[in-house]
């Protein structure tokens, strides 16, 4: 069996289930030629997004950490790569209360490990995404340093940035390991630079999806990443947040309109399969939040299991069309 099928049985199952959970279920439907590269990349940021949201570690040591982590993704270096696995075993490790995270933590040199068997294109990909996304997590720090006090984005163009950098960009990403990894599987008549954008929406929405899904948790923990109001009016009462929250939820539904587009011209039928999995499971879960009171989205909405496997199991028939797709996302979306 070779390195890489190692690597990837090594890592790329329990660890990887225990890491990504519901994306698991999109990894698990990838077709064979794409699994590979998109569950490393995904680990990697995995880890990277474990260092950055360490809050019981000082801003500083983690802002350092994940620069020396991005150094190694572009320049593996054995010596650096002792010094840094050193420091999370002291300073991360046991700071993980959750057993999956703690393990992520615990296998930090793995990670590494099997992206040192890329080769060529695949790896110039993944360590660009990668880039981008600590970029963005660094960021995430600096603007909100986990002091006490809350904080507000000052501007759209900071969250609109902030969005792409952690997840826009993998929808570019995503497309490009398909033109190099399975040609063919993206509709021939589309225009390349099209499905990155549409890829780009899809990756947004999602994260906006996050972000209105957490908007609570965020800002009893110091973050507000919705700008427009200031923090020691949403102190006052969270309420302010609310005609913010709505605006981009509308922003948020544009985002998957374009994730729609993307997964209707995506060729490869197991490709679209796994592709519409994280849309229409985002789209239920907006039309969740939407219709919840704002005591009920602070404290935060979820879709159940039962949804999960109706869609799961609804999805298997509608990405046999474009217009199947469609007619699905309209219904999840209410």
């Amino acid at each position: 069996m070779s390195e890489e099928s190692h690597h990837e049985r090594e890592l790329g199952g329990q660890l990887l289930a225990s890491v990504s959970r519901s994306f698991y279920l999109t990894l698990k439907a990838l077709p064979r030629e794409l699994r590979e590269p998109i569950s490393l990349a995904y680990l990697l940021a995995r880890t990277a997004d474990t260092i950055a949201d360490t809050a019981s570690v000082s801003a500083g040591v983690r802002l350092d950490c994940l620069e020396q982590y991005q150094t190694l993704i572009q320049l593996p270096d054995a010596t650096s790569l002792q010094g840094l696995a050193a420091r999370i075993a002291q300073d991360f490790v046991p700071c993980q209360g959750d057993a999956a995270e703690r393990r992520l933590m615990e296998r930090f040199t793995d990670g590494l490990a099997w992206l040192g068997t890329m080769r060529g294109a695949p790896l110039a990909a993944i360590q660009q995404v990668l880039e981008r996304i600590i970029h963005g997590q660094r960021l995430d720090i600096q603007r909100f340093p986990s002091d006490g006090q809350l904080r507000c984005l000052q501007s759209a163009e900071e969250l609109d940035e902030y969005t792409w950098l952690v997840a826009g960009c993998v929808g570019e990403f995503w497309t490009e390991m398909c033109a190099i990894e399975k040609p063919g599987s993206l509709d021939p008549e589309m225009n390349l630079e099209q499905m990155k954008s549409w890829g780009a929406s899809l990756g947004k929405g999602l994260q906006l999806i996050n972000i209105l899904r957490d908007i609570g948790e965020d800002v009893r923990d110091g973050r507000c990443y919705l700008p427009g109001a200031s923090p020691e009016a949403v102190i006052a009462d969270s309420r302010v947040l609310q005609p913010l929250w709505q605006s981009w939820l509308g922003i948020c539904r544009g985002h998957l309109d374009g994730g729609l587009h993307y997964v209707q011209h995506v060729a490869d039928g197991k490709l679209r399969y796994a592709t519409a999995l994280p849309l229409l499971l985002g789209v239920k879960t907006l039309a969740r939040m939407q219709a919840a009171s704002w005591d009920d989205k602070l404290s935060g909405i979820k879709i159940s299991r039962l949804d999960v496997a109706m869609i799961l199991a609804e999805a298997a028939i509608a990405c046999r069309s474009a217009d199947g797709i469609a007619r699905l996302f309209t219904k999840l979306s209410g």
